[in-house]
């Protein structure tokens, strides 16, 4: 038969799963290979007790150092890399996280672009470039190039996320093709990157003095010396900086280099024209020669444009990009002085002799008046390699001097005696001082592994088919290895043996490349090697993993037959993998009453799956590798059935390892279960459940005709869907149990919702289209868009053209605050208070179970701070209520769901969305299916706000019995509104 029409079999759930492809695509191997190469090293015994340790085995360069605590911190570096490589789905791929858990300050899937330029810098030493090359595409075009909010708390003078702090990310584009050797990927993104420089011209450049300037806030360096020397230590202090200018100088230099390999003399030329400008305003401007040091220079109240009198680390940043001149090498006398920025644990981030060293750094994050911190440390060791390694001598600093300050930077990365990274360390003491549980650990914002290969070990990246050596390590090492170095898609091995003794390949430096000897010397200085012959290395294509929720929101969901209380089963389904006890990822059936438990993915609408791959957990102790594990899909009748077809890679189950299941014919479901099993019954885990998929490069495919990135659905109701497909393929419509399709034509399919169907879920649909080179896919989720008319009964509609107020419960959720004084009065209800009040006036009303609407018609806000708040959604008293809420100064909406007087946050979507009320606007929640959804109607359309699943914490059948409510919070002043409706189905 045609295979469209199986697709429609498979929609009506007549077709099995197995019967919709005849075969599988040639699966792609898990890791990059890292093809030929040398094999000096123990790399088992050089990476420990690691998770998965064939992904360091394929991706990283291994060294052997007689320093074991650099080596040590180089190690777990790279581990906590890997934890921070975070899967976000089909559109984005993969990103590189700061926290391991989400931050409401960051950018779509919790990227933040303050030190994404370390991350690019460490990510470019991977043999697997998905990683970065998704990343980089992330901030350049993806979901951290979108908008903004201009708001105070996301830096209110920029409008996109890839400019929320300052951020040097052409150079760093530049710098990892100068690693991999793959130019086409940044001449390709060349707009891109001319847009992200130009911005910053845009917004923060100042053509009286030639500089751009910033807030340190948005330098990531939240309280400093300069700003505590603004009315306003925390957003304060804006001024002309060493950071943002030397940035920009940087990105300019790497523009003209892309130029010129264009062919664009002309462009390269007035890149490099507009940084020599830019140095020549920093020298004039920012370098101070009576301290000889670079400076910030207040913007405001300073026509002299005096630099303020105290060093910061951030003076260093210059030499990162080779903008300072050589005459400027005696600011490095303050690194090693006592009262600059020298410390046991330092440097220290502002010298010791300002008055402002350290002031109020112990009260509380986040203080870079004087505490280490990595960020800094990072950029100011790559600054100091090349001063050593690309400048003239001089008297101030050699090699021992990195190679003290890269050793100390490895024991400040300690805690309880182990690796351990977190936000500032104590430049003195032994501790970290700004280390938040379940916040701070292994926090992902510095360099290491990078400034062990490009300064301690000198690996010199450049373009050109050469590599240029010139090590900074101590003269007294006997020894050091550094093997499988990914260098233009060769693989480097480089041996320093004074004696032959230690690798027992002769005496001297010695290069490999693809595991033939390339190179010999006697000594350590520095050197170029060509390479000859072809690249070895081949990239791996793209992947999709369908069953991905970095939100953890939506679908796909995952559910669990027990789940210990500390964990989730969703964590499995993050895109994160990795085994820290705290934060965690993981699912797991610790203290599970059953014999056996399971793990269950709910895609909401079928994919095919062809490679599964499990990540067991295993913490050593109650939690331990299952013996034997069933993958089981769920067919249309509901029943539960082994998968056929299956291939698993290994055989019998590993933990803390990818165990593959290859699926051959694949199979098209939208639920699967891995169900482990131990032979004496006790608890498993689960860190990682992934559906992997190969998109045809050929084919694309899309939904069209969507409001606001959904299609909008009612229950019971019939809706045109209309998809695109480019390419030669054949394509199938999935839609949620139950739902039917049926193709009108070639674009167009009538999508049937039952009665029943729950449309506050967001239940996807998805587009499949199969070839012969793979399945391409869209997903778009199912919407239910507001309309009062969808909610026939009028259930309480108070105009106030009179005074009905004694008939509300008036409610206070804040005890500690007075309820507002309510009148009723030229047609409208106005709440006003002297100081800060609550009240939440309950109607005289059932909710009931089939769906409720609470129509709010705001006349007027108060305009006080930070209460200026209107309040809707269900109440049955002060600690028992479900209420969305729009806060008119912060223009911003969210939502509380309380419960017996206790906060639940699992039940309120989250926070927030950013909106701005206008005279004659209308707001709405509603209830309905568990959730509470808030709307805005402007110009007579409703448009979502936020989406609370209320029933992860208080059933809808109790909901049911709530009473539709509306609250005011405000500081002094009055808000008004013209009529209140409750509306039911």
């Amino acid at each position: 038969m045609p295979k469209w029409t199986v697709a429609l079999l498979l929609l009506a759930g007549l077709a099995t799963p197995a019967t919709a492809h005849a075969h599988a695509a040639a699966a792609v191997p898990v890791y990059p290979a890292v093809g030929p190469t040398t094999h000096l090293l123990d790399h088992a015994a050089l990476l420990g007790d690691v998770a998965e340790p064939a992904w360091y085995e394929a991706n990283i360069p291994f060294v052997d150092l007689p320093d074991r605590d650099i080596q040590q911190t180089y190690y777990y570096r790279w581990r906590t890399y890997k934890e921070a490589l975070k899967y976000t789905g089909p559109q984005d791929g993969w990103i590189v996280s700061e926290f391991l858990g989400p931050v409401g300050y960051s950018a779509p899937y919790g990227g933040i672009d303050a030190a994404a330029g370390h991350h690019v810098y460490e990510g470019r030493w991977l043999r697997d470039r998905r990683y970065a090359d998704d990343y980089l595409d992330y901030w350049l075009t993806g979901s951290g190039a979108g908008p903004k909010p201009a708001t105070d708390q996301l830096n209110d003078n920029a409008t996109d996320w890839a400019h929320q702090y300052s951020f040097w990310a052409v150079d760093a584009a530049v710098a990892r093709a100068q690693v991999t050797g793959d130019w086409r990927f940044v001449l390709d993104r060349m707009p891109q990157l001319e847009r992200q420089y130009a911005r910053w011209k845009d917004t923060n450049f100042d053509a009286a003095t030639g500089l751009y300037w910033q807030a340190p806030v948005w330098d990531a360096m939240e309280f400093t010396a300069s700003s505590y020397q603004s009315d306003d230590p925390y957003h304060g202090g804006d001024g002309y900086r060493p950071t943002l200018n030397a940035y920009q100088y940087g990105d300019a230099r790497a523009l003209a280099v892309l130029a010129r390999m264009a062919g664009d003399t002309a462009k390269a030329t007035r890149y490099d024209r507009e940084a020599t400008n830019l140095r020549n305003a920093t020298e004039k401007y920012l370098w101070d020669p009576r301290t000889s040091f670079y400076k910030h220079v207040m913007r405001e109240g300073n026509p002299q444009r005096t630099p303020i009198a105290d060093r910061e680390q951030i003076g260093y940043i210059p030499w990162y990009f080779h903008m300072a001149p050589a005459a400027n090498a005696a600011a490095w006398a303050q690194l090693t002085d006592p009262q600059g920025f020298a410390a046991p644990y330092g440097p220290t981030t502002t010298e010791r002799r300002s008055p402002w060293f350290m002031h109020d750094a112990l009260a509380g994050c986040c203080r870079w008046d004087g505490p280490s911190w990595p960020f800094a440390t990072s950029q100011t060791l790559t600054a100091l390699a090349n001063q050593l390694i690309d400048y003239p001598a001089q008297s101030y600093v050699d090699r021992d001097d990195y190679y003290g300050l890269l050793r100390g930077y490895a024991l400040t990365q300690r805690k309880d005696g182990k690796p351990y990274v977190a936000e500032a360390h104590h430049p003195d003491e032994d501790r970290w001082i700004y280390d938040g549980r379940n916040h701070s650990e292994d926090y992902n914002h510095s360099t290491f592994t990078d400034n062990v290969l490009s300064g301690l070990l000198g690996v010199r990246p450049q373009a050109g088919d050469s590599l240029r050596l010139a090590p900074l390590v101590p003269a007294g090492w006997d020894h050091f290895a550094l093997e499988n170095l990914p260098y233009h898609g060769r693989n480097v091995t480089v041996v320093w043996d004074r004696d032959g003794a230690a690798y027992g390949q002769g005496r001297g430096l010695r290069v490999w490349v693809d595991g033939t000897l390339r190179h010999t010397q006697t000594s350590l200085s520095p050197v170029t090697v060509a390479l000859t012959g072809p690249p070895s290395a081949v990239n791996l294509p793209e992947l999709v993993d369908d069953a991905a929720n970095v939100t953890e929101a939506g679908y796909p969901t995952a559910s669990a037959s027990y789940t210990w209380r500390g964990d989730k089963a969703v964590d499995a389904i993050d895109g994160q993998d990795f085994h820290l006890d705290v934060p965690a990822t993981r699912w797991t059936s610790y203290g599970s009453p059953n014999a056996r438990d399971w793990l269950q993915v709910d895609l909401g609408a079928a994919t095919v799956v062809s490679d599964v791959r499990i990540v067991f957990y295993d913490d050593g102790g109650g939690v331990r590798t299952p013996q034997s594990y069933a993958l089981q899909y769920q067919n249309p009748a509901g029943d539960w059935l082994d998968v056929p077809g299956q291939t698993r890679s290994p055989a019998a189950p590993v933990g803390r390892a990818v165990n593959r299941v290859l699926i051959d014919p694949p199979l098209t479901t939208d639920r699967l279960r891995v169900s482990p099993a131990r032979d004496d019954g006790g608890a498993v885990g689960i860190t990682a459940l992934q559906l992997w998929r190969q998109p045809d490069p050929r084919v694309s495919v899309r939904f069209d005709g969507l409001v606001d990135g959904a299609v909008p659905v009612d229950a019971g109701k019939t809706v045109t869907v209309t998809t695109r497909l480019t390419g030669p393929a054949n394509l199938s419509l999935q839609v949620p149990r139950g739902w039917t399709a049926r193709r009108t034509g070639p674009d167009t399919w009538q999508v049937t919702v039952p009665p029943d169907a729950d449309v506050a879920a967001g239940l996807p649909i998805r587009a499949v289209a199969t070839s012969p080179a793979g399945v391409s896919s869209a997903l778009a989720p199912t919407r239910y868009v507001f309309d009062p008319a969808d909610f026939p009964r009028t259930l309480w509609d108070d105009d106030f053209s009179t005074d009905r107020t004694a008939a509300y419960r008036l409610d206070r959720p804040v005890p500690a605050e007075a309820a507002p004084t309510f009148t009723v009065t030229g047609g409208a209800l106005t709440a006003s208070s002297a100081g800060r009040a609550f009240g939440v006036l309950a109607a005289p009303v059932a909710a009931g179970d089939k769906g409720t609407a609470i129509v709010v018609e705001p006349r007027s806000f108060s305009g006080a701070s930070p209460e200026d708040s209107l309040f809707l959604g269900l109440a049955a008293g002060a600690d028992d209520y479900a209420l969305a809420w729009y806060n008119n100064h912060f223009g911003t909406s969210g939502a509380d769901v309380e419960v017996a007087g206790g906060s639940r946050p699992e039940a309120t979507g989250g926070c927030c969305t950013d909106v701005r009320w206008q005279p004659g606007d209308r707001f709405a929640a509603v209830v309905r299916s568990g959730h509470l959804t808030t709307w805005r109607e402007h110009d007579d359309a409703w448009t979502l706000l936020h989406d609370a699943p209320v029933d992860a914490a208080v059933p809808p059948a109790t909901t049911a019995a709530w009473a539709p409510a509306v609250g005011l919070r405000l500081d002094p002043g009055t808000i008004s509104l013209d009529r209140v409706t409750v509306l039911g189905r």
